[in-house]
């Protein structure tokens, strides 16, 4: 790689990153308009690297592209929201059933730790930082799963949801509290040898109750 295509590459990826944690922080919330050229001149470059980070982040579902506008930070569409998010209950919930028997003493003991710090976060509650535990606590219990197409699906299924994902929680923070006690009763089932599919209902209805309480939240406050 020549010198001057690698310096495009890095600008590219700070341009990435500049955008990337904006959205994720919601300081370009769903629908903000990305002004290339805008960017570009806060970030000190021209407008090739910063155009290559927006088709990144179109290609991981943060950014769309509509003619006649340019970028905009997507907006969930809730069909969409709500495909993703059955399929990821019905995926997941097999995978956590599926991994159950084979979760070690150490794994369960991680799961406890990370929803003992989602329960602290709830004090001061940081959207961003619970979806962040709170991936790392369902990952724990999933990634043990030993049918590697359930696996497959759960993990496409979580790639789907990332712009949505860390506005969920901003938007129905109440849930937050019931989510880390759902996660107590689905650790619990585990710990008892609880049968196959009182676990895979568990964690699927813990998913699907995310969902529900999401949509008639967004159609709330569109009346």
């Amino acid at each position: 790689m020549t010198d001057a295509l690698l310096h495009t590459v890095s600008k590219s990826q700070r341009a990435y990153g500049y955008i990337h944690d904006r959205i994720v922080d919601h300081q370009y919330s769903p629908g903000y308009r990305l002004v290339l050229s805008a960017i570009a001149d806060e970030l000190d470059m021209s407008v090739v690297p910063v155009r290559e980070a927006i088709r990144r982040l179109e290609a991981e579902g943060y950014v769309t592209f509509e003619r006649n506008v340019g970028a905009r930070v997507a907006v969930a569409d809730e069909s969409e929201y709500v495909y993703t998010m059955q399929t990821l209950g019905l995926v997941e919930g097999s995978a956590i059933s599926l991994a159950a028997p084979l979760l070690s003493a150490q794994h369960l003991e991680r799961a406890h730790r990370y929803n003992a710090q989602l329960r602290a976060l709830l004090e001061d509650f940081d959207a961003h930082e619970f979806t962040r535990v709170n991936q790392l606590f369902h990952a724990t219990l999933f990634e043990s799963c030993p049918n590697p197409h359930i696996l497959d699906l759960v993990h496409r299924g979580w790639r789907r949801l990332p712009g949505v994902r860390d506005s969920t929680f901003s938007f129905i923070p109440a849930r937050a509290g019931h989510s880390v006690d759902e996660h107590e009763e689905i650790l619990r089932l585990i710990e008892t040898d609880a049968p196959a599919l009182e676990i895979e209902l568990a964690a699927r209805n813990h998913r699907w109750r995310t969902m529900d309480e999401f949509v008639a939240a967004r159609h709330s406050a569109h009346h």
